[in-house]
């Protein structure tokens, strides 16, 4: 399927922040644009803005001074909806209210005529909703950029109950033309990227509940054990703790208070005290602080053990060293007839540079703990001791969000390599879940998934139908009985 030639005419309404980078996105691209606001002079603000943007790149040499010229000169600024007529292709970027959506395109529908295909921007409406208002919607999609759209890479294209396949292999194939990832996936709450990052948020969130570690330990382990490129809780006060609680509030309610999405009541307690976030100047951080203390230098010690295995399990000096898989310690060290354990979280993080959290079983002496933290020092990897807690840090955090990747290939809103594209793409993910589950062993993931479950009585943990059976074909069986 080919997406539409570069001498289709592209109507942009909204001249905000994601119109203007859509806009920007489609001249790029050679596609002359017609740019369309509602305020007065609204479209004439966003190309001055754009062109001051565009200025700035020049002047730092991202960007030859003729491009931008010929990209400016591609998008023509309209004052009035009907001026958007020749336009074949037209993607809509305003206020996320579902009335004033199905307006407009009813509008647009009534000035494009029947063969132009139309696009909404909306992160969290259904497209099937909005459609409904159509006489046509089988040409309506949902084109999903992530801000900022000239840089981000995935595009999630999403479809309505009504929207023909045809319309979204268009979509797809121009967002492929435009240098985009592009995804397929159907209308559901949150389509791919903020339903399966819901767990990236939520699980961290409940660690910090149940007093397992402070905020700035579990963003620590998270981007330096973990491999994210941010830690959760930076994360949520750059996007806003408002913002982000009114998005899991939205899918918790979405999918009729199903458990794996429940929202913080923590969360929500900073969102009522005005904790925002960096636009407030407090959240999970205090930002008056001009800069965070910076943590010890920890001195290698003499390795006992050079040669420890953080993959397999292994015994040095009747200390049994094996990662976690939702189970404690302390049972861990049950189910070896007494013998003491140290689990270790899962490690994802650079080459000599990394924090690895560990736990340790009631008769683990200091000794034992000073002989392992100095071994995994000699390799760049910082220690860091957790109470003896199910799941750990990264591999409980991973196991949510793997989980929600199967479960969403499980009801068909994408297929597995396109969960896995939107989260690297959309939200830089060291890794696509699925993929990510599959090297660390989907058994091992269930087994966790399996024990936390048990262990806390909460239907969050249940595994997916699909982790399950495709864990239940590896030899052996399933995991979580052994």
């Amino acid at each position: 399927m080919s997406g539409i030639s570069k001498d289709v005419l592209v109507g942009i309404v909204g001249a905000g922040t994601m119109g203007m980078g859509i806009a920007q996105v489609a001249a790029a691209a050679g596609h002359g644009v017609r740019l369309y606001d509602a305020a007065d002079g609204g479209a004439e603000r966003g190309l001055q803005r754009l062109s001051e943007d565009l200025a700035a790149l020049v002047g730092k040499g991202k960007l030859g001074e003729e491009a931008a010229g010929n990209l400016l000169a591609r998008i023509v600024p309209v004052s009035d909806l009907a001026d958007l007529a020749p336009s074949k292709f037209v993607v809509e970027a305003v206020v996320e209210q579902l009335d004033i959506k199905q307006k407009l395109f009813a509008a647009l529908e009534a000035i494009v005529g029947n063969r132009a295909v139309l696009a909404t921007n909306t992160s969290s409406i259904s497209i099937t909703a909005i459609g409904s208002a159509l006489k046509h919607p089988e040409r309506f999609v949902g084109m999903h950029f992530f801000n900022p759209a000239p840089v981000m890479k995935l595009i999630e294209i999403v479809s309505g109950l009504a929207t023909d396949s045809e319309t979204a292999d268009i979509v797809h194939a121009t967002a492929t033309d435009w240098g985009k990832v592009a995804v397929h996936t159907k209308s559901t709450p949150g389509f791919i990227v903020n339903r399966v990052a819901r767990a990236f948020y939520g699980e961290p969130m409940r660690l910090l509940e149940e007093g397992v570690a402070s905020a700035e330990t579990l963003d620590t382990l998270l981007k330096h054990g973990g491999g994210f490129r941010m830690g959760p809780f930076e994360l949520m006060d750059l996007i806003g703790n408002d913002v982000n609680l009114a998005v899991s509030r939205s899918i918790f309610e979405a999918f009729f208070h199903e458990p794996r999405f429940r929202p913080s009541l923590m969360q929500q307690e900073l969102v009522s005290s005005g904790r925002l976030g960096r636009k407030s100047g407090t959240g999970w951080y205090d930002y008056s602080v001009s800069k965070r203390p910076a943590e010890p230098e920890m001195v290698p010690g003499a390795a006992a053990w050079p040669d420890i295995s953080l993959e397999t399990d292994c015994v040095r000096d009747g200390l049994l060293v094996t990662r976690t898989d939702g189970r404690t310690a302390a049972e861990r060290q049950t189910a070896a007839s007494g013998q003491p354990v140290i689990v270790h979280d899962l490690y994802n993080g650079r080459p000599g540079r990394g924090h690895l959290g560990f736990a340790a079983s009631p008769s683990v002496s200091a000794a034992h703990k000073q002989v392992f933290a100095d071994a995994i020092r000699v390799r760049g990897i910082r220690p860091v001791e957790l109470p003896d807690w199910p799941g750990l840090v990264v591999l409980r955090t991973l196991a949510l969000i793997a989980n929600e990747g199967f479960e969403a290939v499980l009801q068909g809103v994408s297929d597995e390599a396109g969960i896995d594209a939107a989260m690297v793409y959309g939200v830089n993910y060291p890794k696509g879940p699925i993929a990510w589950a599959r090297e660390v062993g989907v058994d091992h993931i269930e087994a966790t998934l399996v024990n936390l479950q048990r262990l806390t009585g909460d239907t969050r943990y249940r595994p997916s139908l699909r982790l399950r059976l495709e864990a239940s074909l590896l030899p052996g069986g399933n995991a979580a009985s052994h």
